[in-house]
C-alpha cells in the first residue's frame, strides 16, 4: 500500500505512517535499519556538529530546502527597492549661499514695485518676463502682500463679523436666561412677566378710555319738530303740483345715551339721510359738523333736516303721503292731520375709533313739522 500522502512529515523521515484504519492492520509494517536522528538545531542554526559527520551525505532531520519543490525565481518584496541603487546625493543647506554645489532655488523675479499679489495658478508666464537667473542671496525682502485699500476692506469685514458674532452670542445667552438686555436687568423671565403686566395694564386703560358708540333713540312724543328760525330761513317751504315736488325744513328730536363711556367723546361729520318708510324713497338729508358728548349722560339733540323730493306727477305715493300729512288742518277730518312715517339713518365718526359708524331708527307715527297755509294748492 502507498504511503499516506496527507502528511509530508512521514515521507520526510523515510518511514511509513501507521494507519488507524482497520483494513490496513493486516499489512505488517516494513522493517528499516535503525539510524540515529540528527538534531535540527545542529544543521539549522550552524554547521553540523562532529557527531553528525557520519550522516553528512544523508538528508538532515532539520531544515533542508532540497526536500521541497523548487520554488523557481525568487520574487522581490513588494515596494522594496535597492537603497544603494537609489541613494540620493547628500543635501547641503548652504549650497544656495556659498556658490558651491547644486542650486536648489530656480526663482526669478521681475522688477520690484513694492506690491506682490498672491499668486494663483494660471497660464504659464512668458519667457520674456524672465530677466535671468537670480541668486537667493540677491532677492530683496518680501513686501506687503495686500494693498492698503484691501487691508481696510478686510478690517471692516472682520469688524462686522465680530459684531455679528457678539450679537449672536448675546442673543443665545439671553434666551438661556444667562444675561439681561440691559446688563443684568430685563432677563428673559423678567421680560416675560413685564410684557404680561403691560398687556394687562393696556387692556385696562383701553377699557376705560376707549370711546363707545352712543345709543340713539327718538323722542316718543315729538319725533319731528319745526326747525329753528335761523335754519328755517335757509330752506324754502312749498308743495307744487307742476312740477310735482316739495321742500321744507325740519328737525329730528333725538336722545343720545353715553352711559357706556367713561370719558368725554367727540363726534364728527354727522350725516343724516331720511327715507319714506312705505316706499323707501329718499326724501331728506341733514348734517352736523361736530358734537361733544359728555360721559354717563342722556343728551338731547335736535338734528336739522332738509326735506326735498321731486317726481313727474301728483299720483306718486310718496308725494301724496307727505302732502296729506303737511296740509292745513282744516282740510283734515276732525281737524287732525294724518301722520307720516320715515326711517332715519345716521353716519358719523368718533375720535379714537377707526372707520365710520352707523346708527338708525324707524318712526311709524310722526307729525309733519310744517303746516301749509289754507290757500295752498
Amino acid at each position: 500500500m502507498d504511503f499516506d500522502r496527507k502528511s509530508g512529515t512521514s515521507s520526510f523521515y523515510n518511514t511509513r505512517r501507521g494507519s488507524g484504519d482497520a483494513l490496513n492492520r493486516d499489512f505488517p509494517s516494513p522493517q528499516y535499519p535503525d539510524r540515529n536522528r540528527l538534531e535540527s538545531t545542529s544543521t539549522y542554526n550552524g554547521p553540523p556538529r562532529a557527531s553528525a559527520d557520519a550522516y553528512a551525505t544523508r538528508a538532515s532531520s532539520g531544515y533542508n530546502s532540497d526536500s521541497f519543490m523548487a520554488p523557481g525565481r525568487t520574487e522581490p518584496v513588494k515596494g522594496a527597492y535597492d537603497e544603494e541603487a537609489y541613494q540620493d546625493e547628500p543635501f547641503d543647506i548652504y549650497a544656495d549661499f556659498n556658490n558651491e554645489g547644486p542650486r536648489y532655488s530656480k526663482a526669478v523675479f521681475s522688477p520690484d514695485n513694492g506690491y506682490r499679489p498672491v499668486h494663483s495658478p494660471g497660464l504659464v508666464e512668458s519667457a520674456q518676463s524672465i530677466t535671468g537667473p537670480v541668486e537667493m542671496i540677491t532677492v530683496p525682502a518680501l513686501g506687503p502682500e495686500w494693498k492698503a485699500e484691501e487691508l481696510g476692506g478686510n478690517r471692516k469685514r472682520a469688524a462686522r463679523e465680530a459684531v455679528s458674532a457678539r450679537r449672536s452670542q448675546k442673543w443665545k445667552e439671553w434666551r438661556r436666561g444667562e444675561r439681561g438686555m440691559c446688563g443684568k436687568y430685563f432677563t428673559r423671565k423678567f421680560l416675560t412677566w413685564f410684557m404680561f403686566a403691560l398687556c394687562v395694564a393696556v387692556g385696562l386703560v383701553l377699557a376705560f378710555v376707549l370711546p363707545r358708540v352712543p345709543g340713539f333713540q327718538f323722542n316718543a312724543d315729538e319725533p319731528l319738530a319745526p326747525a329753528s328760525s335761523a335754519y328755517n330761513k335757509t330752506v324754502p317751504t312749498y308743495f307744487n303740483r307742476a312740477p310735482t315736488n316739495f321742500s321744507f325744513p325740519g328737525a329730528a328730536q333725538l336722545q343720545l345715551d353715553t352711559g357706556s363711556n367713561f370719558i368725554t367723546s367727540h363726534m364728527r361729520d354727522i350725516q343724516a339721510d331720511v327715507y319714506d318708510l312705505q316706499t323707501s324713497m329718499h326724501i331728506g338729508t341733514g348734517f352736523i359738523d361736530s358734537l361733544t358728548l359728555p360721559a354717563k349722560q342722556f343728551i338731547q339733540l335736535q338734528l336739522p333736516l332738509n326735506f326735498s323730493y321731486s317726481v313727474t306727477n301728483t299720483s306718486d305715493i310718496t308725494w301724496n303721503n307727505w302732502y296729506n300729512g303737511c296740509r292745513n288742518a282744516q282740510y283734515a277730518p276732525n281737524g287732525k292731520r294724518p301722520t307720516v312715517s320715515f326711517r332715519l339713518i345716521l353716519g358719523f365718526s368718533i375720535d379714537g375709533l377707526i372707520g365710520t359708524k352707523h346708527a338708525g331708527a324707524d318712526v311709524a307715527t310722526a307729525n309733519c313739522p310744517v303746516e301749509l297755509p289754507a290757500d295752498a294748492p
